[in-house]
């Protein structure tokens, strides 16, 4: 069945309307070497029944972590999703809803929101978070620009072993040069406190680290925040919120502004979105925080409800007062990481994160057993890096033939790192699973056929 309803007549009124003479007209300001000089190659028409198998047919040549073992990280983690994250989530009242441009006829959204900031800021030990952001790369870019609002500095200080997607976001945030990026090196695998405190003077807004860092280490939080403290400058931290079931919360060491990527709560890897960003600070920046604030409130009958108490963008302000152009909170994404934090509540987020740490530790040991040896001596939570004799993107792309996601080959964001192999292990990842991973690794660089 054709489900296109144009004929050639109604191009033809269509074409007049607009004053064309001819489709191609419409075409005339893309350059010839652009343009496809051939129909389409869309075949036969096809009914319903057929157009789905033929799409399930071609959705199954991609390689997704619920087919295929994967070990893959660097920012987005293959985490176990409970049931009751899609069956709340996927409610029409909050599945269809948008933006809430009219936020007091949308008071369960609001709420939503207002669970998700409440959780955020009792995960991160701040005192207020906003209603998310895009993503955790676009959430370090405004977290930067909020530092310099704060103390209107032109430096900051960034870790080399910050995540280097986001370390792109970063840049390209930035490219009108109104603010320069001091940057640390990666080689040791986490940011050297010495090297920080080289680079940090009284010019910088504010010192961005990310723990654990891209390599999976353990950053020392407490030396840097510190050097931040000693130039006056704000303490910009980027964390994986699974791991603050067993490590430190940033407020401990004196971050200022908590930003991540939200993901890995109950938002699965979906080829790379949607997700969210996370942002908490200290109550004394609310005013500078990016987005939205949700506020919780009486009425006249003394019911509580809720409503935006805060949105510094340009669409409701000034221009030149607005903290950003963030116009959308991924409200469905937040309300998806919030379900999931209330079903995992305070000791199931320490058990989770535990067996996270647990299975990577088992992996590195099992991995060195075979002579495949950790890149950096540093403490990680569940990733790290390994080096491999040979080049880690020959060795992955081996063992693609068993369905084997081995990890992330870093000579692609750095070339002198073609040997390293950025390792990730989550809860789902069963000691069977990580065994198999480690022989066929050690076969793969040890040559035999794998």
């Amino acid at each position: 069945m054709d489900f296109i309803p144009h004929g050639d007549k109604e191009r033809e009124e269509m074409l007049r309307a607009v004053g064309a003479a001819s489709f191609d007209d419409l075409l005339a300001d893309i350059p010839e070497d652009l343009r496809l000089a051939r129909p389409l190659r869309l075949g036969p028409p096809l009914s319903e029944f057929e157009a789905r198998s033929r799409l399930a047919g071609l959705a199954g040549r991609n390689a997704s972590a619920d087919r295929w073992l994967s070990f893959l990280g660097g920012g987005a983690y293959d985490h176990f999703v409970p049931s009751v994250v899609d069956e709340i989530s996927s409610r029409a009242e909050f599945y269809t809803a948008y933006t809430p441009y009219q936020p007091e006829v949308s008071q369960g959204t609001l709420q939503s929101i207002y669970e998700f900031q409440s959780l955020i800021a009792r995960l991160t030990g701040m005192e207020i978070s906003n209603a998310s952001l895009y993503d955790g790369g676009t959430a370090i870019a405004e977290a930067v620009l909020m530092a310099n609002s704060i103390n209107g500095r032109k430096e900051i200080v960034a870790s080399g072993c910050l995540n280097p997607m986001k370390l792109a976001v970063l840049d390209t945030y930035l490219k009108s040069g109104r603010i320069t990026v001091r940057r640390t090196g990666w080689k040791a695998g986490a940011t050297d406190p010495d090297e920080v405190a080289a680079l940090a003077s009284d010019r910088t807004s504010c010192v961005v680290i990310e723990n654990p860092n891209f390599f999976g280490a353990v950053e020392d939080c407490r030396a840097i925040a510190e050097i931040a403290r000693k130039h006056g400058a704000l303490l910009v931290v980027s964390v994986d919120p699974i791991s603050l079931g067993i490590l430190a919360q940033p407020s401990e060491y004196g971050a200022d502004i908590v930003v991540g990527e939200g993901q890995a709560l109950g938002n699965y890897l979906a080829f790379g979105g949607p997700y969210l960003g996370f942002m908490a600070t200290r109550r004394e920046h609310i005013r500078r925080l990016p987005g939205r604030i949700v506020g919780r409130t009486v009425d006249k009958q003394g019911r509580t409800c809720f409503c935006l108490t805060l949105q510094t963008r340009e669409q409701h302000i000034r221009r030149e007062k607005a903290t950003s152009n963030i116009c959308s909170n991924q409200a469905l994404a937040a309300l998806r990481a919030a379900v999931y934090l209330c079903w995992l509540g305070k000791q199931g987020l320490a058990d989770l994160a535990t067996l996270c740490l647990s299975k990577a530790i088992y992996a590195r040991e099992a991995l060195a057993a075979r002579g495949i040896k950790p890149a950096f001596d540093k403490p990680c939570f569940k990733e790290f890096a390994v080096r491999l004799p040979v080049d880690a993107g020959t060795v992955a792309a081996r063992l693609l033939d068993q369905r084997v996601l081995a990890g992330l080959p870093l000579g692609r964001f750095y070339p002198e790192a073609r040997d390293l192999l950025l390792v990730t292990i989550t809860e789902k990842r069963t000691r069977a699973e990580i065994d198999r991973l480690a022989d066929a690794l050690g076969r793969s660089v040890r040559g035999e056929v794998v």
